[in-house]
């Protein structure tokens, strides 16, 4: 996997994989929030993330199941206890 980024003067690098791990762990968590930004940017204007056709069937499984019984849900905080449970 490698990454081309374009970069002043119409010069194009490469970064590998093996590159971004050489980062420390705060600028690669600095990556990761400006990559999710930018997914979260694009979501917002219109773009479609890429879901398989299984994530799409488990996603439209559960609707349904909301749709059949939604105070089988819990609130999130309920939720969020339950998991940090040891």
């Amino acid at each position: 996997m490698s990454i081309k980024a374009a970069c002043y003067g119409g010069f194009v690098a490469t970064i590998s994989k093996a590159d971004l791990l050489k980062l420390d762990i705060a600028q690669r968590l600095e990556l990761i929030e400006e990559l999710w930004e930018s997914i979260v940017d694009e979501a917002n204007v219109g773009a479609t993330l890429p879901l398989s056709a299984a994530d799409r069937e488990l996603l439209d499984q559960r609707l349904r199941e909301d749709d059949e019984d939604p105070s089988a849900a819990i609130p999130w905080s309920e939720a969020k206890a339950r998991l940090r449970q040891p």
